[in-house]
């Protein structure tokens, strides 16, 4: 099971943590776990290369966690496009959620 932890503030995501593998299949075969890391990656590689924000992240690939925060000196632009590219991977990891329940659990506060 992989627990997803997304923080907001002001209907703002400021933090996701995920940690866990899903055990959906074994390891190299495991299609869930693939895709909800690809979500999630594809977030932070958004949010470094396109928002141009300076995000703090830890990785601890054997284990299956990963966590990253956004800094709160955020401009108009770097908040924006923060947003819409953190609400889009919420979006990816809510819609796996509802079809894979067993293996992924996501809590939003």
């Amino acid at each position: 099971m992989t627990d997803v932890k997304i923080t907001k503030k002001a209907e703002s995501i400021i933090k996701v943590v995920c940690d866990g593998h899903t055990g959906y299949s074994e390891k190299g075969e495991d299609i869930v776990c693939a895709a909800l890391s690809s979500v999630v990656q594809t977030a932070l590689l958004g949010l470094l290369a396109i928002a141009k924000v300076n995000v703090k992240y830890k990785v601890d690939e054997a284990n299956g966690y990963l966590e990253f925060s956004l800094p709160s000196n955020l401009n108009q632009e770097q908040r924006k496009n923060s947003d819409i590219i953190l609400n889009t991977m919420l979006c990816g990891i809510s819609d796996l959620r509802e079809g894979y329940s067993d293996y992924i659990n996501l809590e939003v506060k």
